[in-house]
């Protein structure tokens, strides 16, 4: 059933933006203007008061006693299918798991092996929380936590969002189900729970930009089929984002929802509040919400220079925003990466230039324009003076790494050969959107009415746009709102055209806008101004015809579907794999059974993570790389993979307390990436080395004196010269673990000291 009025013909041309009325009654009589306004603006009001509701039959009337039951099953019927489509998702992705994996048959330590890289760093918070005598000393282990970096202790709750593994840690150990759930099930099945969450918000949203909940249902079907680029929860389960992308789908809902015209002051209430508690909890729960947020933000920015919503309701929007972070700010114990963000920055220099210019919506079309410029580059100077001031009085590098990615993959700066920046841009998931993702999308027939869709979308907020800027009166102006391209409408536009641009600079941002581009290719073939403007121009609109193109197409794709993919999906959930990584096994076996519980272990970032979660033991550096000294102290210790004297590493090694050095085969003698882009390649760069391997060297690169530490080690003709050095004390063919000895007397040169480290080293000797 649609929940919107649908309106006739002639009412929707005007609706949809034919704007050459509008320049007509500018060229007539004051008198016809003011005719011509006072019509409309009646109409507007019927519409309004309209709008969101069918016409109600008449008092008496056979259908008057059956309409509300019919709407009530109706509705009933729509949030029961979301509920369905929710929870075959979750069957989905974990079944796929348990396929992939056979996890419920695997060993505890093979189990955690599978929370490979950061998947595994997080997880061990949660595991600590549990193996904790009382939540109180959880707590305060976290608070003051001394083995996720050696010879430092870090507050990981400020550091890190792990929040969430704290709450379920805490409600597992609360609730009565000890004796039948096994806290890592109780985990998995939480997160595959949000997927659940994350169809529903999507389907809210089709829902109400096209009235139907057929637009839900083909939403969800469309994001269950193209699972592959819309979720990877079935093998990162403890991704971040996995945590955050739930609740920024109910945000976008929650927006959605506030920008409908004719809400009560209840209902906004409601939005409001519903748009704050998934802000805060989106924030909450991944480090990056700030770069969201800030692209949330400029969608916000351009419909308020737009005209498409009032100023009451930016101000709110930028509110709920800052609100959000603020309240994430004082949780995570005053962390200044979020008050040293560009959205903060960012949201305080838009309100403040938007105070100060109170009359920027007024004038002439080519006015507008030029205070709009003016007022964009006030407001983007000030946000870069506020940004750079906050950053100097904080004193904050943390997220320096970020911003350098961002310049070499465009290339803005001279960061060719940053080791940080070129650890992102050699990772595929961090490369441009590859085409054959968007065939993919195609062969589930979402692409081509995505397209569809946004190509008449994006014509019409031009022409909406274009229309506001021109109307002097700023009450005209309001009143075309409505009348032009509904603001929950243009919202979305504009939300899948930034996140979509987003996604094609960097594939492993595609999950932010695949989703969304599921609900809004659903509300082209739902919705009914689409429609209405395809048959209009076709000139065989009809009030049976658009019912029947908007009931019956989205129920012939939803049976195409079925009937080709149904059977592949069946398939591919009997598809049975198990786990198998011995090597890795016998390491961590090895290292809870023969070494002491508070040694030290250095390594590659991912390794080191799967250690902390299967031994407890103590690590150097770690996958979490939102601090300047931790990426710093990475870069040292894989100088292991660099061509660097045996003095060197052991000073490094020594340094940072490291007792054992743990070398991957995997990465010595890497084949995964080419040549400038292997560990090895980017180390040498960074020590100004020439590469391994025939190809060109820039002029200024110099051969090193020293063999390849981790190649020369194992070698017998090389071994005098380390084995005073290192001890090899486990191998396995993808493993070797080395002893890291102390020296007698302390070392004349030390390159790599941390600043403090030599205090230390002298109090531990």
């Amino acid at each position: 059933m649609d929940l919107r009025r649908r309106v006739k013909p002639n009412k929707l041309r005007h609706n949809l933006g034919f704007l050459h009325d509008a320049a007509s009654e500018g060229r007539s009589s004051g008198d016809a203007m003011a005719r011509a306004a006072r019509s409309r603006a009646s109409r507007e009001e019927k519409d309004k008061e309209d709008y969101g509701r069918e016409k109600v039959p008449q008092f008496g009337s056979s259908s008057y006693v059956l309409w509300p039951l019919r709407r009530c099953v109706s509705m009933a019927a729509g949030l029961l299918l979301a509920a369905v489509l929710g929870l075959i998702q979750a069957w989905c992705v974990n079944a796929i798991h348990e396929n992939l994996l056979w996890f419920s048959q695997l060993m505890e330590v093979e189990r955690e092996i599978s929370f490979r890289t950061e998947c595994g760093l997080y997880y061990s918070y949660y595991k600590q929380m549990l193996h904790a005598p009382s939540i109180q000393e959880g707590l305060s282990d976290l608070i003051h936590d001394n083995l996720t970096e050696s010879k430092r202790s870090i507050n990981l709750l400020q550091r890190m969002n792990i929040y969430q593994e704290v709450f379920l840690s805490v409600l597992y150990r609360l609730l009565p189900i000890q004796s039948y759930l096994e806290p890592v099930y109780f985990y998995i099945y939480t997160v595959f729970s949000l997927q659940a969450v994350y169809v529903i918000a999507l389907y809210l949203t089709a829902w109400l930009l096209s009235g139907s909940w057929l637009a839900g249902a083909l939403t969800g079907i469309w994001y269950i089929l193209n699972r592959v680029d819309t979720t990877r929860v079935e093998f990162t389960i403890s991704l971040r984002e996995n945590w955050s992308l739930p609740f920024l789908a109910l945000q976008v809902t929650a927006v959605t929802c506030y920008l409908r015209p004719q809400l009560s002051a209840l209902q906004q209430k409601v939005m409001v509040w519903l748009m704050y508690v998934t802000t805060f909890c989106f924030c909450l729960t991944w480090q990056f919400n700030q770069f969201i947020l800030l692209v949330q933000a400029l969608v916000i920015y351009t419909l308020d220079c737009l005209d498409f919503i009032t100023a009451p309701q930016v101000t709110t929007l930028y509110l709920v925003q800052l609100s959000g972070l603020l309240s994430v700010w004082l949780l995570q114990f005053c962390n200044s990466m979020i008050l040293g963000s560009l959205v903060v920055s960012f949201i305080v220099a838009a309100l403040f230039i938007r105070h100060c210019q109170s009359a920027l919506k007024t004038g002439s079309l080519l006015t507008r324009v030029g205070k709009l410029l003016l007022h964009s580059t006030m407001v983007l100077l000030l946000t870069v003076t506020i940004n750079y001031l906050a950053k100097k009085v904080l004193q904050l590098r943390s997220d320096e790494h970020i911003f350098k990615f961002i310049k070499s993959k465009f290339a803005l700066g001279h960061t060719s050969r940053d080791f940080d920046a070129s650890l992102y841009l050699c990772e595929e998931a961090f490369g441009r959107l590859p085409l054959d993702t968007l065939e993919r999308l195609a062969a589930t027939l979402l692409l081509y009415p995505y397209i569809l869709t946004l190509l008449l979308l994006s014509g019409t907020l031009a022409l909406a746009a274009l229309h506001n800027l021109r109307s002097q009166d700023r009450k005209a102006a309001s009143e075309c709102h409505a009348v032009a391209l509904r603001a929950d409408v243009a919202y979305n536009v504009l939300h899948t055209l930034f996140f979509g641009l987003v996604a094609f600079s960097t594939m492993r941002m595609k999950y932010l806008w695949t989703g969304h581009m599921c609900a809004v290719a659903a509300y082209g073939v739902c919705g009914t101004e689409l429609w209405t403007l395809l048959l209009n121009t076709l000139r065989c609109n009809s009030k049976f015809l658009l019912r029947l193109v908007r009931f019956a197409l989205p129920l012939a794709m939803i049976g195409c579907l079925y009937y080709k993919f149904w059977p592949k999906l069946m398939e591919e959930l009997s598809e049975l794999r198990e786990f198998y990584d011995p090597d890795t096994v016998e390491l961590m076996t090895w290292i809870s059974t023969k070494t002491p519980k508070r040694a030290v272990f250095a390594g590659s970032m991912q390794l080191l993570a799967g250690i902390k979660l299967c031994t407890g033991r103590v690590l150097t550096n770690h996958p979490h790389y939102e601090d300047k000294d931790l990426r710093e102290r990475t870069r040292q210790v894989y100088q292991v993979y660099a061509r660097r004297s045996p003095d060197d590493v052991h000073d490094i090694m020594t340094a940072i307390g490291a007792d054992y050095v743990v070398l991957e085969n995997s990465i010595c003698y890497e084949r995964r990436h080419g040549r400038g882009c292997r560990l090895r390649d980017l180390l040498d760069l960074d020590n100004g080395h020439v590469m391994d391997g025939p190809g060109d060297n820039d002029p200024d690169l110099v051969p090193a004196s020293h063999p390849r530490f981790c190649d020369a080690i194992k070698s017998d003709a090389a071994a005098s010269g380390y084995t005073a050095l290192f001890t090899r004390t486990f191998q396995n063919k993808t493993f070797h673990v080395y002893r890291v000895k102390k020296r007698r007397k302390k070392s004349a040169k030390n390159p790599a000291t941390e600043p403090g480290a030599t205090q230390e080293q002298e109090n531990e000797k």
